[in-house]
Parts: structure tokens; C-alpha cells; sequence
């Protein structure tokens, strides 16, 4: 059993290294050693977990699979270790997943502040742009924009954000301002994924009015839709905390604003059936206080400034 155990250890360890010869370093061991004990472990389970060439060592499929769950099942015993000895430390790897765009723009900017609090925890980040599979991917804690689809997950609302139209102003001199949402179908607009013929929701009071965009440019990812607005392209709608940075240079300014595109909720997500990690718990409340810092709109257009755009 301790060799079986070993063995894991010495697997988590070249493939966070990728190197064998790096794992045998840190463990004091001959790297013909770590070799022969994760060849004894992919005997065991009759499947390669790494894939091996002269330059490089990579996971398998089998592999990451194998990965994730043994680092979930490791991080529990290190918990339950750190429970029985009373330190109250946080110990292990915690797996966080979220969107590129608000893991570069918000999150990582906040990290090193929850690193320095907790100095024996690790952090992988997992930043994609699809949906993430919270059990497959051993994800300890997800933050997901939008509505929750996800029956095999439980969630802590974190904040909302609200949605803005945007251009660059060399956009806006050149193909003029909407003034009215009826307008918009006059321009190109990212709008989301697979925004061509996507409809958008304004309200004013009582009044709604909603309209179909187009754009002859279809961009996958927010913060691309956001480059893409920056650079002259069209209109971007998002939420005003993913471009705040470009509204406050004035790379972006709002149009519209007159009108309630509607919020987007923030949520940490966690896998149902699966007792939330004091580490993802500590996570989620600093982050909870560090949104909580956060402004929730941003300042209007000046009178001026949104004069001299609509008469360019």
C-alpha cells in the first residue's frame, strides 16, 4: 500500500513538473526510480498515463483523468490531516475554473493577496471559455457568469454586473451613435458566442424593446468580442465589469446608456454530492469581500463628450 501510495505521490509530481528528473530531485531519488515506480503504477491500473519522448513528458487522456482524481482524493487526506493535528492550515492544490477574460482581468490581479494569507496552498487555474465539467476536471470551485444550467452543482450567488453597449470612438465618429435600440440593427454588434442574428433586450421604464444584431465578424471568446470593439470593429455588449479598463482610458465608451440591457450574476459553483473544500470556502469568501470593493456601474458619458461623438 505505501509503495501503491508513493507511486501516486511520484505521478502527481511529474505531471505538475512534466519531468521526471525534476520529481526525482524534489523526492531525493534517482529519476530510474521515479520511472520504475509510475511504470509499476500503469501496470497496475493496465493503462499509460504519460505520454514519454526524448524533449518532453505529457498526460495521457487516461492520465489527466487519472489526475484529477487522485489530486482530489490527496487533498482530502491532507485536509483530514490538518483536522486531526488542529493546525487550521490550508494545505494541497485548490482547482479553480472560470473564464479567461475575468480570470486575467479580475481574479489574477487578487490572487497573490489569498496566496500570502495561505502559503502552504497550491492554486491551479483552469481558464477556459466553455463550460467546465466540475467532477471530470476535479474542480474544487467554478465562477460562472449567467444562468446556472448545471443540475449536478451547488452555488453561492457572489455579485451581478450590468450589461453595456460600447464602441471605440473612432467607431462611433466614423459609422455615427445609436440612439435608440431599434438603431442597432444599423451596426455590427458583438453580442456573445455565435451572436449573427442573436436577439438583445432593452428596457427603459416600462418600455422594452428588443432587436436582432448582426455582425459579419463572429468572435468565441469575451475578451476577444472586447478587442475586437476596441479596435474599431463594432459594438460590443457585455458586462461593464469585463471592459471597465477600457471605459476608464476611453479605448470603449458606452452608448445606450439610457437603457437596462439587464445584469449578469456571478456565481461560485460547487460539484453537488461533494462536501465543499475548506480551502474552496476560504476562496470563495475572499472573493466574496474583494467584489464587494468593486463599483457596480461606471460614471456616465459627459454631456459633452457624447455630444461631440454624435455630431462627428
Amino acid at each position: 500500500m505505501t509503495d501503491r501510495f508513493d507511486a501516486i505521490n511520484l505521478f502527481i509530481r511529474v505531471a505538475r513538473t512534466r519531468s521526471f528528473s525534476l520529481a526525482a530531485r524534489e523526492r531525493g531519488l534517482s529519476q530510474p526510480t521515479v520511472s520504475r515506480a509510475i511504470a509499476g503504477l500503469e501496470k497496475e491500473l493496465g493503462v499509460a498515463l504519460l505520454a514519454r519522448t526524448p524533449r518532453a513528458v505529457s498526460l495521457t487522456e487516461a492520465g489527466t483523468d487519472y489526475f484529477s482524481r487522485v489530486e482530489v482524493a490527496l487533498n482530502a487526506l491532507d485536509e483530514a490531516t490538518d483536522a486531526v493535528r488542529g493546525s487550521g492550515v490550508l494545505s494541497g492544490t485548490l482547482r479553480i475554473g472560470t473564464c479567461s477574460s475575468f480570470g486575467r482581468r479580475v481574479l489574477i490581479p487578487r490572487l497573490p493577496a489569498f496566496m500570502a494569507a495561505h502559503p502552504q496552498l497550491r492554486v491551479t487555474l483552469l481558464l477556459e471559455d466553455h463550460r467546465q465539467d466540475l467532477i471530470a476536471q476535479g474542480i474544487d470551485v467554478a465562477l460562472r457568469f449567467g444562468a446556472l444550467e448545471d443540475s449536478c452543482a451547488v452555488a453561492r450567488r457572489l455579485r451581478s454586473w450590468p450589461r453595456i453597449a460600447a464602441a471605440s470612438p473612432g467607431y462611433l465618429s466614423k459609422f455615427g451613435v445609436p440612439h435608440c435600440p431599434a438603431d442597432l440593427a444599423n451596426f455590427q454588434v458583438f453580442a456573445g458566442p455565435g451572436n449573427n442574428g442573436a436577439g438583445v433586450t432593452l428596457r427603459q421604464g416600462s418600455e422594452v424593446s428588443s432587436v436582432k444584431v448582426d455582425c459579419r465578424v463572429a468572435v468565441s471568446t469575451n475578451e476577444g468580442r472586447i478587442a475586437a470593439a476596441v479596435a474599431g470593429m463594432g459594438i460590443v455588449i457585455s458586462t461593464s465589469g469585463s471592459c471597465d479598463q477600457e471605459l476608464a482610458d476611453g479605448t470603449l465608451v458606452r452608448v445606450l446608456e439610457g437603457w437596462d440591457l439587464g445584469d449578469v450574476d456571478l456565481h461560485a459553483v460547487y460539484a453537488v454530492g461533494r462536501q465543499a473544500r475548506p480551502a474552496a470556502r476560504a476562496f470563495t469568501e475572499f472573493l466574496l469581500a474583494e467584489l464587494a470593493r468593486l463599483p457596480q456601474n461606471r460614471p456616465r458619458i459627459e454631456t459633452s463628450q457624447r455630444m461631440s461623438l454624435s455630431g462627428s
